[in-house]
């Protein structure tokens, strides 16, 4: 597993991406992943699924300190005091006295940006977060975001994928030293479906899925948390680190996004 370090903190390139993972499966499906060698998981209030990957964090064997876990916050709870108690919530349902990162999920029409960001570090001032970030921000919202807060902002999680061009934002990142994670890496099966990415994947005896996934973490500051549900798609979404992209492979996979 290949990791990305900032601000001093390490985070494995692949996690696990768990949106629409719900029950038991949800529980099976993290407790796999983590058996394979997953050390990154990341979830939200609104999958309603913290309590399952709670029980999975209780029941494997792997210490707490050696996963990263994020979860974010629902956007009908960022006010200040429902900040603080629905995170409380959150932690009590994933079974840890604290999360690795914490984001806002959604930027709020309603509720300013700083009166999150403030509730947010005082969670971290007290252990409960280790640190904090967004989710869905445009430029201007993460800078907004990021003048807000005590704390360094560490992430900005947004749809990445080869066919959507976030290149402005990740420049942005990359120049305040801040990680862009990559959801829906795989642009919900489209990328299976590409030609390019088919063609560029099998001359590396690879998927089309591996190639794209391949393109994202290669870039200096970017993670990738795909969801899978299968042994063998997350054992797919781990077979990354054996290949290199050529030069030319990289303009063609920077073309589908122009």
């Amino acid at each position: 597993m290949e990791h990305l370090t900032l601000q001093d903190v390490t985070v494995p390139r692949i996690g696990l991406g768990t949106w629409a993972l719900r029950g038991r499966q949800c529980t099976e499906t993290v407790l796999t992943a983590l058996d394979m060698g997953y050390r990154h998981l990341d979830t939200a209030q609104m999958y309603g699924n913290e309590a399952e990957i709670g029980t999975a964090l209780s029941d494997t064997g792997i210490s707490r300190e050696d996963i990263f876990l994020t979860t974010k916050i629902l956007e009908s709870n960022l006010r200040r005091d429902s900040v603080l108690r629905s995170v409380e919530d959150s932690l009590r349902q994933l079974r840890t006295e604290y999360v690795d990162l914490l984001l806002i999920h959604w930027p709020s029409r309603s509720v300013p940006i700083p009166e999150t960001i403030r509730a947010m570090n005082a969670l971290q001032e007290n252990g409960k977060v280790k640190h904090i970030g967004v989710s869905n921000f445009s430029v201007s919202q993460t800078r907004e975001a990021q003048e807000a807060s005590e704390a360094p902002l560490f992430t900005n999680q947004v749809e990445y994928h080869p066919m959507e061009n976030r290149e402005a934002l990740r420049r942005f990142c990359r120049e305040h030293e801040m990680m862009l994670t990559a959801y829906s890496p795989l642009a919900k099966g489209r990328v299976n479906r590409n030609r390019t990415l088919k063609e560029i994947g099998s001359r590396h005896g690879k998927s089309a899925a591996q190639a794209a996934l391949r393109w994202l973490i290669r870039q200096s500051n970017v993670v990738a948390i795909p969801k899978a549900a299968s042994r063998d798609h997350l054992m797919e979404n781990l077979d990354l680190f054996d290949f290199e992209l050529s030069d030319e492979e990289i303009r063609e996979i920077n073309a589908l996004g122009s």
